[in-house]
């Protein structure tokens, strides 16, 4: 199949704005309906006032004229035209021909069927992350491991509780062997995103708190990725996992960890 060319690309853009502004309502956006409308959605004028542009600019865009456009102006339109996380991406790939950056995402929970799917895998510990490793949504068997529950949502950070938290530390017997694996795998996280300045302002942190996660950061090993502790201790034994990772949710990078227990010895 030949390459589209940047005038197909630009019809394409104006189709799917086209389609998102007209299966809107005023009240979807907070608007008054202002009586009978001769066109389906919402107006023209009215999503250039809300994504702060001009009605001139808004609707060369619209009509797939060749402008320039900004990802600051882009996020600001998805968020008019309410669009989802697939919708927002193709939005940047149709304006930009590239994905929007993993940073202007902001997300604090999974979807409820993800959830519902944690909860009733009951057995087994489960949870979901993002791609900093903020942890988002648990199982009752996960936060009877890691007492995710009891933690503030700036302090539920796995990378966090692995290298700061001593009370963890201390129920993770192969610590010391499994941490290098951590590091690796947001080693392989960061390469998603190079310039997410959240993300390094987390490498930058756990590099303060912690000096061995400092040394493995910046002497690079053969080591496999690993995301999250696979032996832990509890009252009475020392049990030990095995992951399985899913992806369940492409554009936002979050990620579903559950644990099959595999060998649990007496202490």
């Amino acid at each position: 199949m030949p390459p589209r060319s940047l005038e197909r690309t630009r019809l394409d853009l104006a189709e799917f704005l086209r389609r998102h502004r007209e299966r809107l309502r005023p009240a979807d956006v907070g608007l008054p309906s202002g009586g009978r409308r001769r066109t389906p959605g919402l107006r023209r004028e009215e999503v250039a006032a809300l994504a702060g542009v001009g009605l001139t600019w808004y609707t060369w865009l619209e009509q797939g004229r060749e402008i320039g456009v900004s990802e600051d102006f882009l996020l600001r339109l998805a968020k008019v035209l309410k669009l989802d996380d697939a919708e927002c991406c193709h939005l940047f790939v149709l304006a930009h021909r590239r994905p929007p950056p993993a940073e202007a995402y902001q997300w604090d929970a999974v979807s409820p069927l993800v959830q519902k799917l944690m909860d009733e895998i009951e057995n087994r510990p489960a949870y979901a992350l993002n791609l900093r490793w903020d942890i988002i949504a648990w199982n009752t068997a996960a936060d009877r491991l890691f007492s995710f529950s009891e933690k503030g949502a700036s302090d539920r950070s796995l990378l966090r509780m692995v290298f700061s938290d001593p009370e963890l530390r201390r129920r993770l017997p192969a610590w010391r062997d499994e941490a290098p694996g951590f590091v690796e795998a947001l080693r392989h996280d960061l390469a998603l995103v190079p310039e997410d300045p959240i993300m390094l302002q987390l490498i930058e942190e756990l590099e303060k708190l912690s000096p061995d996660f400092r040394g493995w950061w910046r002497q690079r090993q053969d080591n496999r990725p690993v995301r999250g502790p696979t032996t832990i201790a509890d009252e009475t034994s020392v049990r030990q996992f095995d992951q399985e990772i899913m992806t369940i949710d492409e554009h936002r990078h979050l990620r579903m960890v559950v644990l099959f227990e595999t060998i649990g010895a007496d202490t």
